[in-house]
């Protein structure tokens, strides 16, 4: 008797011989990247970030901050990746509303003929001889076209959602707009505010410390008494403390107000300081900030948006509780010779119905009625907080502009002080500790002025994005900087026209 493996044994434990050597050689290993792996991706990524950037031409102004941090930030071309994905998840949507076309093609071989026989029922001896039907190697080929209409009214809805997602990425993008020109504007007055006191800081310190050698040297020299001698020196060290402190602080207003535009940290620039601080006016009614607010606020159109697609939900869901229908068309090609029609074409007609949804058709009905609610009383908190954000945001820009106005009085007079006490310290009537004071406080003074003014411009900027007014142009003509300032300005120009009368 031959004790050798059948053939089509031998065949099986060859076959998962080779399956499992194939997964033991694609089993994966961590690999951690190596030293020049990490050295060669800091230096991509380093010449990444401040790429493709046009170079800074003279002083820089507000418009030209704008237009830099759009164009270059890197938070706000997220949001552009992320609307640019929303829209391409659209196009996805729309195409699950079309048919499926499906093509396919194959090869087929067996080691043994597929032959087969019959067997009497009653009897069960064989009533027929072995034969076979097919080849042992055999090539086929499917183009099948199927469309569910139950499928295409669920991927409609669908695709209705999709297009209200790709909005709600709009406004998300609207929103980021509206904070990062706001963080640019804010950034812009403190660097106006830095490079406009830094050398006056640098020049009094210098005054400062010579006072304080000469204050030294006369202690040294006994000129006065060691009291008197350490309480002037103790006033100099103060004032050297403090507009050091105040220098510390102003240097890093604009590697932040770089970053915001993408430059690199060390690049040095300037910024267009103002002639004048002229206040900005304001001449909407509160009951008018709030109707604006409603009706344009990136967060209040996103929940609209978010409870139109409850809404779509909600028929989703009754839509799936119906039969489905559906029609099917194919051709198809075999080229088995014992085949009579080795090509041939069908039709067919489907209903399916699945019943576990009639029955559980309340809940789930009720689930996406509560999405809906959920969506609606969202809606409804989120203008109970705009509205509040509206009230803060206009009690804020009062309190700026009284507060502006103070400094500006208190800076009046400090220059006052101040070029008496220089009078007097040229005409030997007092020492330099009162002059060195006196230009301490104001600069002191000026320093609070621009912080006061960067303030009333930043809450007066608050107030046109509470309240949703858009701060981007309707399209650009071109992506230039100087050409996208250009238009930030001239929509800039809108925005204050529309605070200033009360009207849109």
């Amino acid at each position: 008797m031959n004790q050798t493996t059948p053939r089509p044994k031998r065949f099986v434990l060859s076959s998962l011989a080779i399956a499992t050597l194939m997964l033991a050689g694609c089993a994966v290993l961590p690999q951690p990247l190596t030293a020049s792996e990490r050295a060669e991706g800091v230096s991509t990524d380093r010449a990444t970030l401040f790429a493709v950037q046009e170079p800074v031409k003279g002083d820089i102004a507000l418009q030209e901050v704008m237009a830099r941090a759009l164009k270059y930030n890197l938070d706000y071309r997220v949001k552009l990746m992320e609307e640019a994905l929303a829209q391409r998840q659209l196009d996805l949507s729309n195409l699950d509303l079309l048919p499926k076309l499906a093509l396919g093609a194959g090869y087929n071989q067996r080691d043994s003929d597929a032959a087969s026989s019959s067997q009497d029922v009653l009897t069960g001896k064989q009533s027929l001889v072995p034969s076979i039907s097919s080849e042992r190697t055999r090539i086929n080929a499917d183009l099948g076209l199927t469309w569910n209409v139950l499928d295409f009214g669920v991927s409609y809805y669908g695709a209705q959602q999709q297009a209200d997602r790709r909005l709600i990425m709009q406004e998300r993008k609207r929103k980021v707009a509206h904070q990062l020109l706001q963080q640019a504007r804010q950034a812009y007055w403190q660097a106006v505010g830095a490079q406009r006191l830094e050398p006056k800081i640098s020049a009094l310190l210098l005054e400062a410390e010579a006072a304080l050698a000469d204050a030294r040297k006369v202690e040294q020299e006994k000129l006065r008494s060691p009291q008197e001698s350490l309480g002037y020196q103790r006033q100099l060290l103060d004032v050297i403390r403090q507009m050091t402190q105040i220098r510390n602080a102003l240097v890093q207003a604009k590697p932040r107000l770089a970053a915001i535009m993408n430059l690199s940290p060390g690049q040095r620039f300037s910024v267009v300081e103002p002639a004048l601080l002229d206040k900005p006016k304001l001449g909407l009614s509160l009951e008018k900030m709030e109707e604006m607010a409603l009706g344009n606020r990136p967060e209040v159109m996103e929940a609209r948006y978010n409870e139109r697609i409850g809404v779509l939900e909600t028929k989703k869901a009754v839509a799936k509780l119906l039969p489905g229908v559906e029609l099917s068309l194919g051709a198809h090609y075999d080229d088995n010779k014992f085949l009579v029609n080795q090509g041939w074409g069908d039709a067919g007609l489907r209903v399916s119905w699945n019943l576990l949804n009639v029955l559980n058709a309340k809940t789930i009905r009720g689930s996406a009625d509560a999405q809906l609610q959920l969506a609606r009383e969202q809606r409804m908190a989120l203008n109970m907080a705009v509205l509040t954000q509206v009230h803060v945001a206009w009690l804020d820009y009062q309190g700026r502009e009284r507060q502006f106005a103070l400094e500006q009085d208190m800076y009046a007079v400090e220059r006052r002080l101040q070029e008496y006490s220089n009078n007097a310290a040229l005409s030997n009537a007092q020492g330099k500790l009162p002059a060195i004071l006196a230009s301490a406080n104001a600069v002191l003074s000026e320093l609070r002025l621009y912080q006061g003014y960067g303030d009333l411009q930043n809450a007066y900027g608050q107030i046109a994005a509470t309240i949703g007014l858009d701060p981007l142009p309707a399209a650009v003509s071109s992506h230039d900087v100087s050409v996208l300032g250009s238009e930030l300005d001239n929509v800039s120009r809108y925005v204050e026209q529309t605070l200033a009368s009360g009207s849109i």
